[in-house]
């Protein structure tokens, strides 16, 4: 999402889109929280602030609680709060350019799906 804020990111398509309603993005209150940490680190605390209010009023952002802890990314455990959110939701894809999640492809089960934000921006 870091990538997609700015006006003059390549991926500002994704915040537009989101914005269009033509996905869904499933989230944890855990992510929202880090969701604001770095848009802040970045821009500030207001940009952070009316950044998240106004997807928490956009219908097709979803929340999800976790239920399972399954661990599954040991070199970034904070990392988990991503893929434990896709399992329980059942996304269809994970997206991030993250290296830390290409352990994911690995694993059989539960299969989590991930794709580049390059991929997500010409699939969408």
């Amino acid at each position: 999402m870091l990538r997609s804020i700015s006006r003059r990111s390549e991926y500002a398509i994704v915040i537009d889109k989101l914005y269009d309603g033509a996905f869904e993005l499933w989230v944890t209150n855990d992510i929202l929280l880090e969701y604001e940490e770095k848009i802040t680190d970045i821009f500030s605390k207001e940009i952070a602030e009316l950044l998240l209010g106004a997807f928490e009023l956009l219908p097709n952002l979803k929340k999800t609680d976790v239920h399972y802890q399954l661990q599954l990314i040991t070199h970034d455990v904070d990392d988990n709060k991503f893929s434990d959110c896709a399992f329980a939701s059942n996304a269809h894809y994970l997206v991030t350019n993250d290296k830390h999640f290409n352990v994911l492809k690995s694993i059989d089960f539960p299969a989590i799906n991930t794709i580049t934000l390059e991929d997500f921006a010409r699939r969408i």
